[in-house]
């Protein structure tokens, strides 16, 4: 990858081309509905969103460029900028919002939150999100090319660069993406085998292991590569095969709180979700707070150049401008007045400004997380844990508890959920304008109307699952809000296991000394290890070919550079099938057929799909030995 200095965007500052159109942004705010509603009930299903910056990307193309007969590839990116920020948005609200109707449904004089301030705060995240990324562009986008990979963002740009060169690389991105399409829809649709195989090991007790054996993941892996990946397979890896089984053999018949039963008859499930994720929040937190410390240099020295060039911003070239410096601090400062002296919204000025503090820190830690380990491995929820904990204990201490004071926690936590989500998504969008040539305050603009666009839809979407189902329901389980609910409860209790978040803290610790970036680790931490063994099998690939013998060192360059083609082609099928899917469950369409395969099934298909992903790197070249 070229660095900063050298680098040429594929569309140079001094050529203008159709960017801000009437059609880029009304079929981006079209995407960024369906992207948001169909994630959001993903999200409340299994606890995951499905990014939606390629699938945008793809569908612009197919619309703009096919049936509209338009050319113009920063018309595409922009739908992409603006479809994505639902995908966000919603992934930030279904972690946190839920709660709020869920203690509604518990209390019968506690009532549900409007429609209008669903709506408020969603948009308000959203926006302060976009907002607190603008002064970070230059030091994480610019600055950092070539060192932070932005693998969504890098992904994107290919994507979209191989639909405007056509040819042998657009072949082999839709290769990709048909590829991953056909496998999700039997996967996930058919359910032909189950697309997370799981195994505990007996002769280990507390231990196991499990994949979800899905391309995007595959995909992520290899474009992160092998050493990053293998960082996320490491923390979950202690967790797994070190924490678990060290909580059975030591905690024997005894019972710990959050678990209710003994460790000894604790499945792997219940050992990771009531004790391993704990430890891998603190950790989270930690190197996060570690994150940020390493970063201030970069960040005042960012800022101080933002502030000095907004008063000769008519100098600056095209693919430089971002939003002046006066409406960014205006935006937020209004908003958080907003969130404050608006009477529904339970937001004190106390929390406004954590929420403005705590924005910030978050959005600049998020950006940086995605830039190493990808938007799908950016642990908001985990972000949200942090935020929550300390947010409760201050309402706490300041006299707001009881229902009112869990209700603020929670509308911090939103806030930050979302400010957090969004950060990373628009860092990863602006990664792939600075690589096609967009103008990054026509971008910036475009997440903005998404953000609005979203915000209004997200409320729409909970008022009617939640009528539908309800939350916290087994159609809609609501994972991470449950969470949520429990961590604010705990603290306004006094029964949270500090122990656990502290664990995770000097863990984290441990880890930064010893030299080995703490974010992937306790991200690795955090997540369950069925994600981090499908990315460590994509970093293996990248590594495997990396160490292969070339006729030249183009030849590889070639074939890693198709590589990265073809992962993205699989992110995008993935994507765009995962969002069907969703539609086929809101509808009630029903194609489960109860996985007849079985694990061994799932494990099978996985290596085929590698094995196809391995073959197309290599079609029609003749040059490895």
């Amino acid at each position: 990858m070229k660095d900063n200095k050298t680098f040429k965007p594929y569309i140079p500052a001094d050529k203008v081309l159709p960017e801000f159109t009437v059609t880029s942004v009304i079929l981006g705010i079209l995407l960024a509905v369906i992207f948001g509603g169909a994630n959001a009930y993903l999200g409340l299903r299994v606890g995951m969103t499905v990014s939606a910056s390629i699938p945008a990307a793809v569908i612009s193309m197919g619309i703009i460029r096919i049936i509209l007969k338009k050319d113009s590839i920063l018309e595409n990116n922009m739908v992409q900028t603006i479809g994505s920020a639902g995908e966000s948005l919603a992934a930030g609200a279904i972690f946190t919002l839920p709660a709020l109707f869920m203690w509604a449904a518990d209390d019968s004089s506690v009532a549900n939150p409007s429609f209008l301030v669903i709506a408020f705060i969603g948009m308000c995240g959203g926006l302060l999100g976009t907002l607190f990324m603008v002064p970070l562009r230059t030091a994480l986008i610019v600055e950092e090319h070539g060192v932070l990979p932005f693998p969504e963002g890098t992904a994107c740009a290919e994507v979209l660069l191989a639909g405007e060169e056509g040819g042998d690389k657009s072949k082999l991105v839709f290769t990709g993406l048909g590829v991953a399409a056909f496998y999700k829809f039997i996967a996930d649709g058919l359910c032909l085998f189950p697309s997370e195989v799981d195994w505990s090991i007996s002769a280990y007790p507390g231990s196991g292991i499990g994949m979800d054996v899905l391309p995007a993941l595959v995909g992520v892996g290899y474009i992160c590569g092998a050493r990053i990946s293998s960082y996320m397979l490491g923390g979950a890896m202690l967790g797994w095969f070190v924490m678990m089984p060290a909580m059975v053999l030591l905690g024997g018949d005894n019972i710990m709180f959050p678990a209710d039963a003994p460790f000894n008859t604790l499945d792997t499930w219940t050992l990771w979700g009531s004790f391993v994720r704990y430890i891998g929040a603190g950790a989270v937190a930690c190197g996060g707070i570690l994150s940020l410390v390493k970063s201030l240099p970069l960040i005042v020295k960012t800022f101080a150049k933002a502030i000095k060039g907004f008063g000769h911003a008519g100098g600056n070239e095209r693919t430089a401008r971002d939003l002046p410096m006066p409406i960014v601090l205006g935006g937020v400062a209004v908003l958080a007045i907003l969130l404050w002296l608006i009477p529904t919204i339970p937001i004190s000025l106390l929390a406004a400004v954590i929420i403005v503090v705590f924005g910030f820190f978050f959005a600049t830690v998020s950006a940086r997380m995605v830039g190493l380990v990808g938007s799908s491995n950016n642990p908001v929820s985990g972000m949200a844990i942090a935020t929550l904990l300390i947010s409760t204990v201050l309402l706490k201490v300041t006299g707001n508890t009881g229902i009112g004071g869990m209700t603020t926690a929670i509308c911090i936590g939103t806030v930050i959920c979302i400010v957090a989500a969004m950060a990373g998504d628009t860092s990863q969008d602006l990664k792939t304008g600075y690589i096609v040539g967009a103008t990054p305050v026509m971008q910036q603009i475009g997440e903005l109307i998404g953000s609005v666009a979203s915000g209004l839809a997200i409320g729409g979407v909970l008022y009617l699952l939640n009528a539908a189902w309800g939350f916290g329901t087994s159609q809609l389980p609501a994972p991470q809000a449950s969470l949520m609910k429990m961590v604010v409860e705990g603290v306004m209790n006094g029964n949270l296991p500090w122990g656990l978040v502290f664990l995770g803290v000097f863990i984290a610790l441990a880890v930064e000394i010893v030299g080995i970036p703490v974010l992937p680790f306790a991200i690795g931490l955090y997540l369950p290890i069925h994600l981090s063994t499908p990315i460590m099998v994509g970093g293996l690939v990248r590594l495997w070919i990396e160490k292969r013998k070339f006729k030249t060192e183009a030849d590889r360059n070639a074939v890693i550079s198709d590589g990265v083609l073809y992962a993205s082609g699989m992110i995008a099928g993935e994507g765009l099938v995962g969002i069907l899917l969703a539609v086929f469950a809101v509808f009630g369409l029903n194609l489960d057929m109860g996985a007849p395969l079985g694990n061994w099934g799932g494990v099978a298909f996985f290596a085929v799909l590698v094995a196809i992903m391995i073959y197309f790197m290599f079609a029609g070249k003749k040059n490895a030995k």
